[in-house]
C-alpha cells in the first residue's frame, strides 16, 4: 500500500509538471539596438488593446491572470511593420475576479493580489511604474515554424525592460496592416527570473511555490 501511495503521488506531481503550453516560448538575448522609426505612426488605442498575464504556482496549479493597460506607438513602411514602442502602466494591472476564490484563500480577493503584486515583493510600482517593449527587429516568419499564434506571420524582436532590467525577447506574431489600422497579436511565455522578478528578496522559500513562467497574451491595435 506505501508503494502504491508513492506511486500515486510521483505520477500526481510529473502530470502536475507538465502544464499544455498554449503559448509560444520566447527566445532571449542580450539588449539590442532597438530599431528606427521609419514610414508612418500608428498610435496605439489603449481603449482596444490589452497585454494579458497568467502566472502559475509549481506545476502549473492555481494560475493567476489579468491583464494591464498599454499605450504606445507602430511604424509602418509599405505595408509592412517595422518599429514600435509599448507600455504598460503596471499601476492599471488588475486580476481577473475568476483568478481568485476568496474561500480557498484565506478571505483574499483578487484586489488583494492586485496590492501584492503591485509592492516591493514583485513590480514595486513605486520605484518601476511601466513595463516597456521596444521593437528592435521585425522579419517575416520562416517557413515551417510552427506557432499557437494563428495565422502568425512574423518574428518580432524586441528590448524587454522589466524594473530597469531589459533583456531582447524573441516570438511569433500575427500582424495585420489594413488601410489605417494595425493589429499586432502573439502569445508567449518568458520565465521571470530573466528580469530578477521574484517574490521578496533573493532565495526566498515563498518565491519557490510561483512558477517561473510567466504567459503573456498581446492584442495591439494602433490607428493613425
Amino acid at each position: 500500500m506505501k508503494k502504491l501511495s508513492v506511486l500515486a503521488l510521483s505520477v500526481f506531481l510529473f502530470a502536475a509538471s507538465c502544464k499544455e503550453s498554449k503559448t509560444d516560448t520566447a527566445t532571449v538575448a542580450t539588449e539590442q539596438a532597438v530599431a528606427e522609426n521609419t514610414g508612418d505612426t500608428f498610435t496605439v488605442n489603449t481603449d482596444s488593446s490589452t497585454v494579458n498575464w497568467k502566472a502559475y504556482h509549481k506545476g502549473g496549479l492555481n494560475p493567476r491572470f489579468g491583464f494591464t493597460k498599454t499605450t504606445g506607438t507602430l511604424s509602418v513602411e509599405n505595408g509592412n511593420l517595422t518599429s514600435g514602442s509599448l507600455v504598460s502602466d503596471i499601476n492599471t494591472l488588475t486580476t481577473s475576479p475568476d483568478a481568485v476564490d476568496p474561500t480557498m484563500n484565506d478571505g483574499k480577493t483578487s484586489a488583494d493580489l492586485d496590492g501584492h503584486l503591485k509592492s516591493a515583493d514583485f513590480f514595486d510600482v513605486a520605484k518601476y511604474p511601466n513595463v516597456k517593449f521596444d521593437i528592435t527587429k521585425v522579419e517575416d516568419l520562416a517557413a515551417g515554424t510552427e506557432s499557437k499564434v494563428e495565422g502568425a506571420n512574423k518574428t518580432i524582436s524586441g528590448n524587454l525592460t522589466i524594473k530597469d532590467k531589459t533583456v531582447n525577447v524573441t516570438f511569433p506574431a500575427k500582424v495585420e496592416v489594413t488601410g489605417n489600422t494595425v493589429n499586432l497579436t502573439s502569445k508567449f511565455t518568458i520565465n521571470r527570473q530573466d528580469w530578477g522578478l521574484a517574490y521578496g528578496t533573493e532565495g526566498d522559500p515563498k518565491d519557490w511555490m510561483i512558477s517561473q513562467e510567466v504567459d503573456l497574451e498581446l492584442n495591439i491595435v494602433a490607428a493613425k
